[in-house]
């Protein structure tokens, strides 16, 4: 290869790498079983030099230090078959930019993964397909009918993302920041990895597979294995393959900033990233054990599987730095607990650095000194090509608002009074948002949003201000009682949050199925939660993680609640594999995101210096960077640019490729295009909300600056049970 086009930054590893015993028989099994797939001479992939010097099992032997040499072989056999296929794709259809070849190409491999192993296979008709029939069939009678499920699901976001890759490859298009982490834990495979760990160490609980812990520390385990593949790989993917999916590219294109420095940047969020999957386990998981009542031998389940993606990060270093097929020269390599020896486990790690520098960065998120004075928001030239269109009802539904909020008690509990009320104009905001829907659905669509925006201000006042957590989960516990799904009598309401919310899911689901009612219901049970994930973070003083930030900030939100309702009269006979589609959530991805990074540069003021807030971009992304203001909100704009166009490309570009591979009526295409045109309304709609209402302006807060505080104790909620 040529001069390294960086030098590779010191790692934070603070976990040694070992070495499983049975690593020769793994290597001697692989062999014989790439033969027998077809996978070497002849294949025109790879030859017997190139399968000894990518030496995968050296990768498993070092990620899977504890299991037994028969489990070890399996793994190994796996990663022979993923990294084969990752090639045979490139040769086969991403060199001749075959994007019909390749979709015909993964749309075979599913059928070579039932969960019913009673189901007959195809015939297969290449390698990969009969390295994943092999596998498949000797991997999962010891596994659960939920680790298959998301086993399999995790296969094929591996596979059909390759196609996400191939088009951006046809355009020549790199990946926003966002996006690209997004799209690269499902084409990067590390959730997939995750899921050969419980294999090899423990099935974690069914119960809580889904739960916010458990998906962050997949999550975190992802983006450090990918981050790390990525600075490791970019010399042969960038430059060799003219690959586009490389973080260090993406970063480099973002910032404008030379290729050291963004290797630099990557290597930052890959510690944050680190970081944050020490913070989930050491305090998330355990508040789980206990609000889940799980057994002993879940906890020492997740406590195996955890301790297992810990060793997969460790090993998979140790491997990218003894492997072929990776840039590794300079690489530091030093002892994690005495600077200077070398050897097994060594490499990249010494105490001194880890302490310096990565110690100091996870300090700094601990140390912001709350309700700094900032002055009023600066509020930058904003990306918005879309025109806003106000509901001709837009008056009367002000007038009722009034009457309704009122009545539930919402403006004599001590967090909103009539001021307020008015200065927020919550149904300007549905004006835009829904401009020719009927009074009726105008009325809704304002209850609902100020319903969400009353209970986002209350959570941080009430129990925030009484660091009262237990409090918080209980008024959560309560709220979701209060959306009976199947017919059943909501609970008695007992302050204007759960009134409003009965009164709101009465009125929204008449008519719904109770799918629909349960996928409404899910959608605020999300939202809720996620007001509970702020309010620890709050009481702990932490700045997030700017990933795990911008993902809960969807939450924070309501998106999921959002889009639920934007869905609504677009398409009912669309399947829902089509909402599902990597480029519909794509879409709605970028438009919430672009909403709530607007929210933020508009509400910094607000946040930081009236509330003591510490759930900003732009904070989060000064915090990170340590840099001031001004730098970080340009930085915050330039997302949200990139966000509104990733939107419109999407919409442009990839959703007739949606209609094609569904097949989709000429109906449903136009549905469709309505459902675009309802989430060009929405972010219109919040931006010109933003601009006009008082609830953000400088001359507002300094009115009503002793006023976020309530003067009395709301209603104390009490016990489901």
């Amino acid at each position: 290869m040529t001069q390294q086009p960086f030098e590779l930054p010191h790692f934070y590893m603070p976990y040694p790498a070992r070495l499983n015993p049975h690593l020769d028989e793994a290597r001697a099994h692989s062999t014989v079983w790439a033969r027998e797939m077809g996978m070497l001479e002849g294949s025109g992939i790879w030859e017997q030099a190139d399968l000894d010097a990518h030496d995968y099992g050296l990768l498993c032997a070092y990620t899977h230090p504890d299991c037994d040499a028969e489990a070890l072989s399996l793994i190994t056999d796996w990663y022979v078959w993923v990294f084969f296929f990752d090639d045979h794709f490139l040769e086969t259809f991403k060199r001749s930019q075959d994007r019909a070849g390749g979709k015909a190409y993964l749309d075979r491999l599913p059928l070579f993964m039932p969960l019913d192993m009673s189901t007959p296979v195809p015939e297969p008709q290449n390698p990969v397909e009969a390295g994943l029939a092999d596998l498949w069939a000797r991997t999962v009678p010891s596994m659960s009918m939920d680790w298959r499920r998301r086993f399999a699901v995790a296969t094929e976001h591996l596979l059909n993302e390759s196609l996400w890759e191939l088009s951006n490859i046809n355009e020549g298009r790199i990946a926003n920041p966002v996006e690209y982490i997004e799209m690269r834990r499902k084409v990067g495979g590390a959730p997939w990895s995750a899921g050969l760990v419980e294999y090899a160490t423990a099935e974690v609980p069914a119960s809580v597979a889904g739960s916010r812990p458990l998906r962050v520390l997949m999550e975190t385990f992802s983006d450090g294995v990918h981050l790390r593949n990525d600075l490791f790989s970019y010399q042969r993917e960038v430059e060799d393959e003219g690959e586009l999916s490389n973080g260090v590219l993406v970063l480099e294109t973002f910032f404008g900033c030379t290729t050291q420095e963004a290797a630099e940047a990557v290597n930052d969020i890959l510690t944050s990233r680190l970081h944050q999957f020490e913070h989930t386990a050491f305090t998330e998981v355990p508040a789980l054990a206990l609000e889940k009542g799980l057994t002993p031998d879940e906890l020492a389940a997740i406590a195996a599987y955890t301790k297992g993606l810990q060793d997969w990060q460790s090993g998979g270093h140790e491997w990218h730095m003894r492997s072929s097929r990776y840039m590794n020269k300079n690489a530091t390599a030093t002892a994690p607990w005495s600077a200077g020896a070398t050897g097994l486990g060594t490499s990249g790690t010494d105490i001194r650095s880890l302490l310096a520098s990565a110690g100091a960065e996870r300090l700094r998120a601990y140390t912001h000194v709350p309700f700094q004075k900032v002055g009023a928001s600066r509020i930058p030239d904003i990306y918005m090509p879309f025109q806003v269109r106000l509901n001709p009802a837009l008056e009367g539904a002000r007038a009722r608002l009034l009457p309704w909020a009122q009545g539930l008690g919402m403006l004599s509990e001590g967090v909103w009074d009539e001021d307020k009320l008015a200065a927020f104009d919550l149904p300007l905001c549905s004006a835009g948002l829904d401009p020719d829907g009927p009074p009726e659905a105008l009325d809704l669509s304002a209850g609902w949003l100020t319903w969400g925006t009353y209970g986002d201000d209350y959570y941080p006042l009430v129990f925030g201000h009484r660091r009262d957590l237990a409090a918080a989960r209980l008024c959560t516990e309560r709220l979701s009682a209060c959306m009976p799904v199947d017919g059943a009598e909501p609970l008695v309401p007992v302050n204007a949050m759960e009134r409003g919310l009965i009164d709101l899911w009465q009125r929204t689901t008449v008519g719904m199925d109770e799918d629909g009612r349960r996928r409404l219901k899910a959608s605020i049970d999300v939202m809720t939660e996620s007001w509970v994930w702020e309010l620890a973070n709050q009481l702990q003083n932490r700045i997030p993680d700017p990933v795990d930030y911008l993902e809960m900030r969807r939450a924070t939100f309501g998106a999921d609640l959002t889009l639920s309702l934007c869905r609504t009269g677009h398409g009912p006979d669309i399947p829902p594999e089509v909402y599902r589609s990597g480029s519909v959530r794509s879409l709605e991805n970028a438009a919430v995101d672009y909403a709530c990074l607007l929210n933020d540069v508009f509400s910094y003021q607000k946040e930081i210096e009236y509330e003591g807030e510490i759930h900003n971009a732009v904070l989060v992304v000064q915090n990170f960077f340590g840099t001031d203001y001004p730098t970080a909100l340009g930085i915050v704009n330039d997302l949200m640019t990139q966000r509104m166009r990733q939107f419109e490309h999407v919409a442009a570009t990839e959703l007739p490729v949606v209609y094609e591979d569904f097949g989709l009526s000429a109906k449903d295409r136009e549905s469709m295009a309505g459902y675009v045109t309802a989430l060009q309304n929405w972010m219109a709609a919040i931006l010109n909300w933003h601009r006009e209402v008082p609830r953000y302006k400088a001359d507002y807060l300094e009115r009503r600056a002793h006023g976020f505080l309530p003067d009395r104790a709301p209603a104390a909620p009490v016990s489901v049970s």
